[in-house]
């Protein structure tokens, strides 16, 4: 049975119910000693403990992602030229990262990682899990065996919801509501048409928690609509909404266009051959109708006296792709150069943050889940490791993470980060891994690879590392979709 028809209604998962708990992982050896001692300290070098927030009451959580788009595409981040007041504000009221970034360079690794404080490839989830069933990630999806912040808060009292975009699979036992969020409304493709709701395959993507069920309206709209709603009726207990609008993705479509799919009908003319112009057009009316809704949901909060002790996150999940603007930063979207996954993130809390602060302390998608968690007073898991850390010394009192590594990879690409330096290997166009040091060169473009021979090592050995601790028992994603319906 297609993922795409309807489901049995007597199949319906119990909502709230948290699933089992998830078995220790294996443990494997690792014959190279130095390998190992590097893996050690890239996993046990994070406090597994929350550190509580100080709040009298729980925290509501409404963490907002854009999706592709770019370090320099809102005007806090130094656009002029689209118009993003609402998320400005929130800067301003709040503390704006200029360091932080997306775990992946594409859109279902990121989701992976933010679901679960992991870094992907520990999901099995390392590039985009595609809507045409003849390509092989097609079956893949977030696993049984993974634990989601959704239902970690779920079984603490929360109240959980996503609205937007899922990209973790297209079968219904990966569907949001099987991991733990309350209610669902959006797509689960990589993209959809802003009218019509037509995926890439040419099929309906517009889902009531695990039943087709589409609605009239253009995507960020109904985003909007439906996350206002639930701030409405569920404000009188601790919520966790999680809002991964589509806007500024293809397809290019302002809120005042027309549908450019169909059923059995994925691309036409009408969005493969839009010219420069009218993608720019459509590029900017998306950003800042998103910004619209994010007004929306903000003014929601206010009125019903929730916004001084609500949590609001906004990142995206990738950089720009050559449509938008990743400012000064090299590279796009699917690269692991830091126009890749270096993008533009905005914390707000009144009862907690202070306002107008800007740090350039280096902090990655991982860190979300550990950073709500602490702020819920929820212990987190002891079965599993974690990859982020609990940003909240950092956001609220303005204390530094210290140096840190992270790591991407994406395809054959690696990347890694150690506090300012930057490695970078098998990119397009790479003979060579390159060594850049971001606090004089921002744009990547001095390598100092040969000047660094004994950093460069160092940092080689730590990917490698990294790709073996990160492979180890990695959640296995099916070959077919078989079994899945």
């Amino acid at each position: 049975m297609s993922p795409f028809l309807a489901m049995n209604q007597a199949d319906q998962p119990l909502v709230g119910v948290c699933r089992r708990s998830v078995p220790s992982r294996l443990q494997h050896g690792i014959t190279t000693a130095g390998v190992l001692a590097l893996a050690a300290l890239i996993t046990h070098g994070i406090s597994a403990r929350p550190l509580h927030a100080e709040s009298n009451g729980r925290p509501n959580f409404v963490i907002i992602m854009a999706d592709d788009m770019g370090y320099g595409d809102i005007g806090c981040f130094g656009n002029k030229r689209i118009k993003t007041p609402h998320l400005d504000r929130l800067a301003v009221k709040g503390v704006k990262l200029t360091d932080f970034h997306s775990s992946g360079a594409v859109c279902s690794p990121t989701r992976a990682g933010l679901l679960t404080g992991r870094y992907q490839q520990r999901a099995g989830i390392p590039t985009v899990i595609f809507a045409d069933p003849k390509r092989p990630t097609h079956p893949h999806g977030m696993q049984d065996r993974e634990q989601t912040f959704a239902e970690l808060l779920t079984a603490a009292g929360y109240r959980t919801a996503i609205f937007g975009k899922w990209h973790l699979g297209y079968y219904k036992k990966y569907n949001p509501v099987r991991h733990g969020f309350g209610q669902f409304r959006g797509y689960i493709s990589g993209n959809v048409d802003f009218f019509s709701h037509i995926d890439q395959a040419g099929r309906l993507d517009w889902w009531r928690d695990d039943q087709l069920a589409d609605e009239t309206g253009y995507t960020t709209h109904l985003i909007t609509k439906h996350s206002v709603a639930f701030i409405e009726a569920n404000g009188d207990k601790p919520f966790c909404l999680y809002v991964p609008y589509e806007p500024p993705h293809y397809p290019y479509q302002g809120p005042n266009d027309k549908p450019v799919r169909s059923v059995g009908k994925p691309r036409g003319p009408a969005e493969t051959k839009q010219s420069r112009d009218e993608i720019q057009r459509a590029y900017k009316e998306m950003v800042e109708e998103m910004d619209t809704g994010i007004g929306q949901i903000m003014a929601t909060l206010k009125k019903r006296g929730l916004d001084q002790n609500t949590l609001v996150i906004f990142f995206s999940d990738n950089g720009a792709t050559q449509q938008g603007s990743n400012g000064p930063l090299r590279g796009r979207k699917g690269q692991v150069w830091e126009g890749g996954h270096r993008v533009p993130f905005i914390a707000h809390w009144p009862e907690q943050i202070k306002a107008g602060r800007v740090s350039n302390d280096l902090a990655i998608s991982l860190d979300v889940m550990p950073t709500i968690l602490a702020a819920a007073n929820v212990d987190f898991p002891t079965d599993r490791k974690f990859d982020g850390v609990n940003l909240l010394p950092l956001l609220t009192e303005g204390k530094s993470l210290g140096r840190r590594q992270l790591f991407w990879g994406h395809g054959k690409s690696r990347a890694m980060r150690d506090g300012s330096w930057k490695l970078v290997m098998n990119a397009p166009g790479q003979k060579q891994p390159g060594l850049f040091d971001l606090a004089d060169d921002l744009a990547e473009q001095a390598d100092l690879a040969k000047q660094e021979p004994g950093l460069l090592k160092k940092m080689l050995a730590a990917i490698q590392a990294w790709e073996l601790d990160t492979s180890t028992d990695a959640s296995p994603q099916p070959i077919t979709a078989s079994n899945l319906d």
